[in-house]
C-alpha cells in the first residue's frame, strides 16, 4: 500500500508539473516573431514601455538580490558585455580578476590555505549550490567505492532550503531529506539532522540565511554532532554551506561566528555574489576547502578558439562584467567598505523590526540581530491577536502604495501560519524605511476599519 502511495503520489507530482509547465509556456495573444523591422528608436521605446509596467526594485522587500549601483559598475557591465568569461586564452586578464576574487573569498571564508583553495565563479547561488552538491556526490561515491559497498539512494539532508536544492535533487535523482519546520524549531537542529543521515547522505546542507526567515543554521553545532557521529559510528559526513546571503554578511558583521572552512567538515562553500555581495545580477561563487574536495573527473579541459580552456561550472559562455564587478568591489570597498555597508542594513532591519513590534499586532521571527541571522524581519500575526485581515491582506495593502513585501506559508508542520519577510538591503536608507513603515501603518489601519 505505501509503494501504491509513493507512486501515485509521483504520478500526481509529474502531473502538476507537466501542467504547470504547459502554463509557462503556452503563447500569448502577440505575434511571436515580427514580420518586419522598427527603427532602433521604436524599439527601444517599445521596450522601455513595457518595462514602465514593471515594479520600482528600489521598493521591492522581496528580493535578496542587489537593486542598488553607482555609474562604475553600469561602465564595467558595458565594457564587458561581448567580453567571454569562458574564453580565458583570449582574455587572459579577465580569468586572472576572477582567480582574485576566488582567492579574496578564500581568505575572507578562513581557507586553510590559499594555495590550496579552488573555486569558479557562477551564474547565481543555484548553479554554485548544484556544483556543490555533485562534487559531495561523486565523493560519496567514491568513498562507498572504497569500502567496496555499492551506492544506494543518495540523500542531502537539509532544513528549510531555497528551491535550487529542490531542482539539485529532482535534476540528479537525490533524495532531499528536509527536517520540517515547528512552531519551536524554525531551523535545522543537530539531533534532528542526526535522525535523518545515514551511510547514503552526500552532505548535510544548512543555510546561512533562509529564505523563509532569513535566520542563520547552527553550523558549528551541525558540525559538532556529525564529529560525535562519526566518532561514535565511523560515519563521515560532509558539510556544504549555502551562504547565499550569509557569506557576505557574517565575515563582516559578525567575524567571530564560526560557520565556514575553519570548521574541517565542511568542504564547499556557496553564495550570491549578487545579493549581499553587491555585484550585478548573475553571480554566484563556489569554493571547495581543497582540490582534493573536488573530484578531478568534474573538471574539464575544453578545446576552444584554437585553445583549451579549464571548465568546473555547468555553463560555459557568459559575459564577464558580473565578475569584473565584484573584483571591483572587492578593491574599492575593502573589509571597512563592505562592513559599513552591511552594518547599516542592520540598523534599518532592527529599526523596522521594533517599530513592527511597537505595533502589538505581530510576533517576530526575525528582527535583524547580526549574530542570527541576515539583515531581515520576519513575522506573523500572533496568535493571541485576531485582526480583520491576515497577511496576504496586508501584503496586498502594501503592493497598492507600491511596496512588494511576500506573505507566504512555511513548511513542515506550519503550512498555514502566514509568514511576512522583509530583506532589508544596500540602498534602503532610514528616511525610505520610514516611508515604508508609515505606509505599513495606514495599511493596517484601512485593513481593521
Amino acid at each position: 500500500m505505501e509503494r501504491l502511495m509513493k507512486t501515485a503520489l509521483a504520478l500526481q507530482s509529474s502531473h502538476d508539473r507537466t501542467q504547470s509547465l504547459a502554463d509557462l509556456f503556452k503563447p500569448g495573444d502577440a505575434p511571436l516573431f515580427p514580420d518586419v523591422q522598427l527603427s532602433a528608436q521604436e524599439a527601444l521605446q517599445h521596450v522601455e514601455t513595457q518595462l514602465a509596467l514593471d515594479g520600482n526594485p528600489h521598493r521591492n522587500l522581496a528580493t535578496f538580490c542587489q537593486t542598488q549601483g553607482g555609474d562604475e559598475l553600469h561602465s564595467l557591465m558595458n565594457t564587458a558585455i561581448f567580453r567571454n568569461l569562458a574564453d580565458s586564452k583570449n582574455y587572459p586578464r579577465t580569468a586572472e580578476l576572477e582567480r582574485r576574487c576566488i582567492q579574496m573569498l578564500g581568505e575572507l571564508w578562513n581557507a586553510p590555505s590559499l594555495r590550496t583553495v579552488v573555486g569558479t565563479s557562477a551564474t547565481g547561488s543555484s548553479e554554485a549550490c548544484m556544483l556543490g552538491g555533485l562534487a559531495a556526490k561523486g565523493r560519496w561515491k567514491a568513498r562507498q567505492k572504497a569500502k567496496g559497498i555499492s551506492p544506494g539512494q543518495p540523500n542531502i539532508v537539509c532544513g528549510p532550503v531555497q528551491t535550487c536544492w529542490d531542482k539539485f535533487c529532482q535534476y540528479w535523482e537525490i533524495e532531499k531529506r528536509e527536517i520540517p519546520m515547528t512552531p519551536e524549531r524554525l531551523v535545522m537542529d543537530p539531533d534532528s539532522m542526526l535522525q535523518a543521515v545515514d551511510e547514503n547522505t552526500i552532505c548535510v546542507v544548512p543555510t546561512l540565511g533562509v529564505t523563509f526567515t532569513g535566520l542563520y543554521e547552527p553550523v558549528a553545532a551541525l558540525s559538532d554532532a556529525l564529529d560525535w557521529l562519526e566518532r561514535k559510528q565511523g560515519l563521515s559526513i560532509d558539510i556544504h554551506v549555502d551562504a547565499a546571503s550569509g557569506g557576505f554578511l557574517a565575515p563582516f558583521c559578525s567575524p567571530d561566528l564560526v560557520w565556514d572552512f575553519r570548521l574541517p567538515r565542511v568542504k564547499s562553500i556557496s553564495a550570491s555574489g549578487h545579493k549581499y555581495g553587491l555585484a550585478p545580477l548573475g553571480l554566484g561563487w563556489i569554493l571547495w576547502r581543497t582540490a582534493d574536495d573536488l573530484p578531478h573527473d568534474y573538471g574539464f579541459s575544453v578545446p576552444y578558439l584554437g585553445g583549451s580552456v579549464a571548465s568546473v561550472s555547468l555553463c560555459f559562455s557568459r559575459p564577464a562584467g558580473q565578475v569584473l564587478s565584484q573584483y571591483y568591489l572587492f578593491k574599492r570597498l575593502g573589509r571597512d567598505g563592505y562592513r559599513q555597508i552591511q552594518l547599516s542594513c542592520y540598523e534599518v532591519a532592527n529599526h523596522v523590526s521594533a517599530e513592527i513590534e511597537s505595533l502589538g499586532l505581530f510576533k517576530l521571527l526575525h528582527t535583524g540581530d547580526p549574530l542570527s541571522g541576515i539583515p531581515a524581519v520576519s513575522f506573523q500575526i500572533s496568535q493571541d491577536q485576531h485582526p480583520a485581515f491576515n497577511l496576504s491582506d496586508l501584503s496586498d495593502a502594501l503592493l497598492t502604495r507600491g511596496w512588494h513585501v511576500p506573505a507566504f506559508d512555511l513548511t513542515g508542520s506550519m503550512p498555514h501560519r502566514k509568514t511576512m519577510r522583509l530583506t532589508i538591503r544596500h540602498g534602503m536608507t532610514f528616511e525610505l524605511a520610514q516611508e515604508f513603515l508609515s505606509d505599513l501603518n495606514a495599511s493596517v489601519n484601512e485593513l481593521t476599519k
